[in-house]
């Protein structure tokens, strides 16, 4: 495995230990937590240290105001697109082998032409001063102590410049997440910004000519909080409302069509991915337009209700690129074995966006790279236990179909996304 560390110990306070389900002050070098009822510091104590991307959840939940977590962890209409995004990686079942002689597995790929140490990434996300004041630099700090790249979103509450600079002793890539506005001089004035600080790529989201329906923010009239602004949008026509929503639908440009790949990639040089391709139409056409990658995604659940889960949608979208680019995902990541199954299925690598902010607001730069850390070593762990010494052996014969009837002889290689039907039987009509 390339990173080296074990999952740090989140800072705390040891002159005054903190409440259950409170952070202490970065850098005071004690345990983050204790549990209710146990003595600080004593024998026996028990420290409430995620092991587990849920368990972020779980802190952030208690943390975080009921708006915020809300407009964080939810998704459009009656969020079934956003559960079935756990839920297909849950019905996965990987194909172990025994004795398989690895020590310490390779977990590196290479991505536009950047070896990652792991195929793991942060996901553009709005807003990371919801999560935490320090906000998407403390972010970027996390991730580029670990080499691992950050998508930054248009909507981030800190200058993609502060951000750069945040990541800037770190050899970690550097990506920036656009929308395009009604003025594409704003979005083609980012992509220019981005070039100019450093930035590898751009991600181009293609699945959102406005943000979808999303009941939790309605019923709770969310709104950004004053002094919360999209920090790289100040001074221009689409700066905005503290409805991120109405915001969408004014500011957005609908008419928006692939030659705009190619606009992008004239403005700023960099490579343009597509995010938000969940078909084998819009794969064609995002190849036809020149796109450097792929991002299949939902957009976490929050767009169409309905959609398929990305990891039902990328061996469809896998398919139709027929490898002349990388696909990624992103979409209901919470293990290492999700990670080993979306490489099973054909992505070069996965983001993930909600454990970020939920790991940022538990614990600021040191729980985001706590988070990375447990992922990628869970990561590292399963491809031991599947027989993988590189991510590249990594493919469909690693995973089984999921089966709900009675014990049988034993796991065919996978043949289709987890919750596709079996195809049925061919038959020879041609004797009658």
């Amino acid at each position: 495995m390339v990173l080296e560390e074990r999952a740090p110990a989140l800072p705390g306070n040891a002159a005054a230990p903190p409440e259950p389900g409170a952070v202490a002050p970065e850098g005071s070098g004690a345990p983050a937590r204790v549990a209710a009822g146990s003595p600080a510091g004593g024998v026996g104590a028990r420290v409430r240290e995620p092991l587990a991307l849920d368990d972020f959840a779980r802190l952030a939940r208690e943390q975080l105001p009921t708006a915020t977590w809300d407009f964080i962890a939810g998704g459009a209409g009656r969020e079934r697109t956003l559960a079935a995004n756990e839920a297909v990686f849950g019905a996965v079942r990987l194909r172990p082998r025994a004795l398989p002689g690895i020590e310490e597995p390779d977990t590196s790929v290479e991505v536009l032409g950047s070896r990652w140490p792991a195929p793991v990434g942060i996901a553009p996300v709005a807003y990371h001063e919801l999560a935490h004041p320090d906000g998407e630099p403390a972010t970027a700090t996390a991730a580029g102590a670990l080499g691992l790249p950050l998508v930054v979103s248009t909507f981030a509450s800190r200058s993609l410049e502060e951000v750069a600079e945040a990541a800037h002793e770190a050899s970690a890539p550097l990506w920036l997440q656009l929308y395009c506005f009604r003025d594409h001089e704003t979005t083609l004035g980012l992509a220019r910004r981005a070039r100019d600080s450093g930035y590898q790529a751009l991600v181009l989201t293609v699945d959102t000519p406005f943000t979808g329906r999303r009941l939790r923010d309605l019923r709770n009239g969310f709104a950004v909080p004053a002094h919360i602004a999209p920090a790289n949008l100040t001074g221009t026509a689409a700066a905005g409302s503290a409805s991120p929503g109405a915001h969408s639908r004014l500011a957005f440009d609908r008419r928006l069509d692939w030659s705009f790949v190619a606009d992008l990639g004239a403005a700023s040089g960099l490579p343009v991915l597509a995010k938000g391709v969940l078909t084998a139409a819009d794969a064609e056409a995002a190849v036809a337009a020149g796109v450097a990658g792929i991002v299949v995604s939902n957009h976490g659940g929050r767009q169409l209700d309905g959609a398929p889960a990305t990891l039902e949608a990328l061996p469809e979208v896998v398919s139709a690129v027929r490898g002349r680019c990388p696909v990624l995902l992103d979409g209901g990541v919470r293990t290492g074995a999700d990670v080993l199954a979306a490489l099973a299925l054909g992505a070069r690598a996965v983001l993930v966006g909600r454990p970020a902010l939920y790991a940022l607001a538990v614990g600021g730069a040191a729980g985001v790279r706590r988070m990375l850390t447990l992922l990628t070593e869970d990561f590292a762990d399963t491809m031991v236990l599947t027989g993988h010494a590189a991510t590249g052996t990594i493919g469909p014969d690693t995973l089984a179909p999921p089966h709900h009837g009675p014990p049988h002889a034993g796991p065919a290689p996978y043949d289709g996304p987890p919750t596709a039907p079996r195809p049925a039987p061919h038959r020879d009509r041609s004797h009658g």
